[in-house]
């Protein structure tokens, strides 16, 4: 393959324009021919893309295409507030031969626990969150099609809010919100992230010498100018430096959330459902007031309709600090412990919004290993619900699920399970299972599943 070719292919995986993107995607696969990796039981199933804020600015194709490149056996797009990707990025996994699943993350009001810290540190009552595995986007005039669109807004408005507190603070660097913020994002839904990208940049602008630049900063981060310096050689560093004086708990534009700032835990869960994917709790480190009680967190969460659980391995094993790893490291252990007795499925990533995290855990080895066989099962049931959810019209929270299994979730969780081990789609077996209809589809992938064609090699059929 052309090195050159290549590096303009990839770089043209992150065009704002998605045609570009799949163009060039289409390329990259035909110039690869078989030299791409066999898959091996390595998943990422948390990766934010551009839609949200990638510290590389990986777009969703970009995103399965280094997926695919190191082996992945399953990965999931997960952006804040929005669908935009999805349907891009299950069509890359087609194009690919990747497992692929999407979920969408947002942060809601958990009153239960309006007085503590969970998982949002500073913000008591405030609980990130998620809905997995959703199958298409809601339909255009629908009820839960009004309702992601309202998320967006409120997004939007919190977004709005936080640059005028911002913007009166440091009339230096004030942002002009449509012409300085949206444009960096290809779907004008822009997060946090991106906001402190843009006063960077309008930073960098407004003062002419680095002196100027690094005093500016200094002053505010209550550091020393040298430091500064020191840390913009690191875009993603300096970022996240601004972030915790512009924006996080004590910075000079953050306003406490109040229960009408993100939306009620119940008011999403019922609109996941709605949209036919899987509720899914999300958990830090178990060390703050909220989680450190995992089985009355989880337990009150799965009574409001929460079916899964969304953990980030790497914040409780690649800690330097020893007697911190050892107790984080318990936290993990007791956490996929809770979860396990209430066989709630397990969905693991790295974010990939913040400079230094891998692009995929080794569970293989190491501190993870213990909990491989539960981190690939949950990734697997992701991809299950994906597939059943999308052809077969049985997602995991369905009726006709709740019918055949009832509650036994370890059997609805093994069914799962079987048909994301499948092999993966590509663009003409999907074809296929959408021409089979719902009913014939889902016969199909039963005896598929039934039948453990990830071992025989077999096609769908």
């Amino acid at each position: 393959m052309n090195t050159s070719n290549n590096a303009r292919l990839i770089e043209q995986l992150d065009s704002f324009d998605l045609a570009e993107r799949q163009q060039a995607l289409k390329a990259l696969v035909m110039c690869s021919g078989t030299s791409l990796p066999e898959p091996l039981e390595r998943v990422n199933m948390h990766m934010h893309s551009f839609f949200s804020y990638n510290t590389k600015n990986y777009s969703p194709s970009h995103i399965a295409w280094e997926a695919r490149c190191q082996g992945l056996f399953a990965a999931g797009l997960c952006d804040f507030d929005v669908l935009d990707g999805l349907e891009e990025f299950l069509a890359a996994g087609q194009t690919l031969g990747l497992r692929v699943t999407v979920n969408l993350e947002t942060r809601a009001f958990f009153r239960d626990y309006a007085q503590v810290d969970i998982n949002s540190p500073g913000e008591p009552g405030v609980t990130y969150i998620m809905g997995a595995g959703f199958a298409r986007s809601p339909k255009p005039g629908s009820r839960t099609a009004a309702t992601l669109l309202q998320y967006r807004r409120q997004a939007e408005e919190r977004n709005r809010s936080l640059v005028a507190r911002i913007n009166a603070r440091l009339p230096e660097i004030a942002l002009d919100y449509d012409a300085d913020v949206l444009p960096l994002s290809p779907g004008a839904c822009p997060t946090e992230r991106h906001i402190m990208r843009a006063y960077r940049e309008k930073a960098n602008a407004a003062f002419k010498t680095p002196v100027a630049l690094f005093a500016f900063w200094a002053k505010l981060m209550k550091a020393r100018p040298v430091d500064v310096k020191t840390w913009s050689q690191k875009i993603p560093v300096m970022e996240d430096k601004i972030r915790a004086v512009l924006a996080k708990s004590g910075g000079i534009g953050y306003a406490r959330p109040t229960e009408k700032t993100f939306p009620p835990v119940d008011a999403f869960v019922a609109w996941v459902r709605d949209c036919q994917a899987l509720p899914m709790a999300t958990w830090l480190d178990g060390m703050s007031r909220g989680e450190a009680d995992a089985t009355a967190m989880l337990g009150g969460l799965r009574e409001r309709g929460v079916c899964a659980l969304n953990i980030i391995p790497d914040r409780n094993h690649r800690i330097a600090d020893s007697a911190v790893r050892a107790v984080k490291l318990q936290k993990l252990a007791e956490i996929v412990a809770v979860a396990d007795k209430l066989q709630l499925p397990i969905n693991i990533g790295t974010e990939m919004n913040k400079e230094g995290q891998p692009f995929v855990d080794d569970t293989l080895s190491g501190a993870l290993q213990p909990y491989h066989a539960a981190f690939l099962r949950g990734a697997c049931i992701m991809v299950g619900q994906t597939l059943l959810a999308r052809y077969a019209n049985f997602s995991y929270v369905s009726a006709a699920a709740q019918s055949e299994f009832g509650d036994n979730t370890r059997q609805k969780n093994d069914f799962f399970e079987a048909v994301g081990k499948l092999p993966p789609l590509t663009t003409v077996l999907a074809a296929k299972l959408s021409d089979l209809g719902p009913e014939k589809c889902l016969a199909c992938l039963r005896d598929a599943a039934r039948r453990g064609q990830e071992k025989s090699g077999m096609v769908y059929d």
